[in-house]
Parts: C-alpha cells; sequence; structure tokens
C-alpha cells in the first residue's frame, strides 16, 4: 500500500472553510521550515517533515480546537499521574494524536497516546461543539455507555482492553474517554481505527440505558508513541494445581506489564456451543490463568496486585501458552519499583 496515498486519502476525507484552508497552508510552511532544523525520532521515511507538520496542523484545525494540540502531559497527566516523575515518563514516551471527526454537533477527538511494547492507552475528547453542557444535569461520567467498536488495532494477533469516562471539569462541554489496549503483538506504529455510536448512561433505578447522545463517529490514527518496555528473561519455574508453570518473558514498563508463561499440561475446553462460558471452562481458566498471581511491590513497600490482568490461554502441543497484562490505572516510575512476583517467583527491580 502506498502511505502517500493513504495520507492523501485522509486529507481529502476532512472538510474545512477557505479561510481554515488559508491557515493551514501558510502554518504548514512555517511549521516545515522549523521541523527540517529538528531530529527525528524513529518515523517512517515516508514522512517528511512537510507532511509532518501540515498534517498535525490540519487535525488540529479539523478538531475545532484553537489550532494548537494539547500535549500529551496536559492530556493524560490528570489520568495517569502528574507527579514529576510521572510527567516526565509522559513527556518521554507520550505522543499528541488529534485525528478526530464530527456528527450531529459532536466531536470526538483521539488526545493523546502512550504505552510499551505491547500496551497501549488512548485519551478521547467528546465536545460539543457550541460550547454548552454535554451531559444533562444529574448524569455523571461514570454512569456513561458508548457503543461502537472503540480502538480497532490493526494488526495480527489477539488483544484485550478496557474503557472509562472521566469528567475533569463537571458541567462543561466535554469528558474523556479512557480506552486502552493490551496484546500479544507489538503494537507501536500499528494502524488504529476509533469507531463510536451514540452515547447512553445507565439508569441504575430503571436498571436501563438512556440515550444522551445521537450520531456515528469513525477515524484513523497511528499508534505511534516511544517504547518504555525493558525485558525480564524467562526460564523459572513454579509448580500450582499440580501443574508446573514456566515464566517465558515479562516485559515490564512504568505504564503496563505483560507476562508469558507456558503450562505443562493442555488446556481442554468443552465446547458446549452455548455462547456462555461453561462451568468446566470457568475451572480451567482459573487453574490455568486467573489463579496465577502477579504482585509489584514498590520501594515504599505498597503492593500492586496485577492478577485479574486478562490476556490469552492457548492449547499448543500438549502444553497452553499463557500471556497475561494490563495497563496501570497510574504510572509507576522505575525507580518506584522494588521486585516483581509471578506465582511466588521473586525478580528485584531495584538495580
Amino acid at each position: 500500500m502506498n502511505r502517500q496515498f493513504d495520507y492523501q486519502q485522509e486529507l481529502d476525507a476532512l472538510h474545512f472553510t477557505q479561510e481554515q484552508k488559508e491557515t493551514i497552508a501558510a502554518r504548514a510552511a512555517q511549521a516545515a521550515q522549523a521541523q527540517m532544523a529538528q531530529k527525528k525520532h524513529h518515523r517512517p521515511v515516508w514522512r517528511t517533515a512537510a507532511i509532518a507538520a501540515a498534517l498535525a496542523v490540519v487535525l488540529a484545525v479539523g478538531a475545532g480546537a484553537s489550532g494548537v494540540l494539547r500535549s500529551a502531559a496536559e492530556v493524560l497527566g490528570p489520568i495517569f499521574g502528574a507527579s514529576s516523575a510521572q510527567t516526565e515518563i509522559i513527556d518521554k514516551i507520550g505522543y499528541p494524536v488529534g485525528a478526530s471527526d464530527t456528527d450531529n454537533g459532536i466531536t470526538i477527538t483521539a488526545e493523546a497516546v502512550m504505552g510499551d511494547r505491547y500496551n497501549a492507552a488512548i485519551v478521547y475528547t467528546v465536545c460539543r461543539d457550541d460550547g454548552t453542557a454535554l451531559l444533562p444535569d444529574g448524569v455523571s461520567a461514570e454512569s456513561l455507555l458508548v457503543r461502537g467498536g472503540g480502538t480497532d488495532v490493526q494488526i495480527l494477533g489477539g488483544s484485550h482492553g478496557g474503557s472509562w469516562f472521566v469528567d475533569e471539569v463537571p458541567g462543561d462541554d466535554r469528558v474523556q474517554i479512557v480506552q486502552t489496549v493490551s496484546s500479544d503483538q507489538e503494537l507501536i506504529g500499528a494502524g488504529a481505527t476509533a469507531e463510536f455510536e451514540n452515547l447512553y448512561w445507565w439508569d441504575e433505578s430503571k436498571g436501563e440505558s438512556v440515550p444522551v447522545l445521537e450520531g456515528h463517529w469513525k477515524f484513523r490514527f497511528d499508534l505511534d508513541y516511544e517504547d518504555s518496555a525493558f525485558t525480564l528473561n524467562g526460564g523459572q519455574t513454579f509448580a500450582q494445581n499440580g501443574m508446573t508453570f514456566t515464566i517465558d518473558e515479562i516485559t515490564l514498563s512504568p505504564v503496563a506489564i505483560k507476562v508469558d508463561y507456558t503450562v505443562d499440561q493442555e488446556v481442554e475446553w468443552s465446547n458446549s456451543g452455548s455462547g456462555q462460558m461453561a462451568d468446566e471452562d470457568q475451572a480451567a481458566m482459573k487453574r490455568y490463568f486467573e489463579n496465577v498471581e502477579i504482585l509489584l511491590t514498590k520501594t515504599d513497600g505498597t503492593v500492586v496486585d496485577f492478577s485479574g490482568a486478562g490476556g490469552s490461554v492457548s492449547p499448543q502441543d500438549g502444553t497452553t501458552v499463557c500471556s497475561k497484562g494490563t495497563v496501570f490505572s497510574q504510572i509507576i516510575p522505575v525507580e518506584e519499583m522494588a521486585s516483581l512476583s509471578v506465582g511466588g517467583v521473586e525478580f528485584s527491580l531495584e538495580a
């Protein structure tokens, strides 16, 4: 696929007034000259300085913002931690995005992304274009639901994740959607499609979802950020449930963790075909996956439990290959990590 052709197609899909077009052209030319003097950071060759500068300006204007992309720290800090150490990490690994779509007077924008080799966190903003309050009185961000595919990452592998809403300034014209993606394949540089349809809130008293906003939003962007992960070599074993577990590899970063291990017995699924997990399959998931304990101890003595992380369980030639990973709710600087325990096997991290 010709990436220059892809870029032109995306530009053609955006719509601007003549005044906005003139502004884009003038600012892109200025930004391109400035960008040419700066170092590039692991970007594909086809992204020349002029294209990168022009695209940044186009996305900023297309989002209906002030014309300047919000910094990654400004977007991610209030959600994942705004201490000086956490902000330093975001400045190093996070990137603003700015891709968006507008429907029915509402714009959804992918504001910023950060992550590591196998995990990513994306923050979207849902904004009412006329500046009026986005949510009705009495509706909180915690009760919101959105339909659609969310963030679909174009990779040849499995992935899982989660999402939640954040309302940084209650009563204003916007809320944030935070989505996380964890994968068994590398995510950096992968294309992503964001798709959302209608916004609802959950009425606890009625036990049903109530429409808040109608619309359909779909756009593309890249998971473009710096890898923050380091690897702990495997080979260690532990026993539980009458089986032997071999740790293959651990990938750890200030923002996420991924643990790969192999069990010496092959899992057997019931294949009930009912659409619901059978009792015997739930028991197997606990034995092979859920009961594998992952504990991170910080230098202040705090223990963070990641045993509930999602992932995959795959039977393979008489064994079972498992991958368990998640994005942290708060950034944990590496210097604050003392040790990691997987199934009781201890890894010292203070060195």
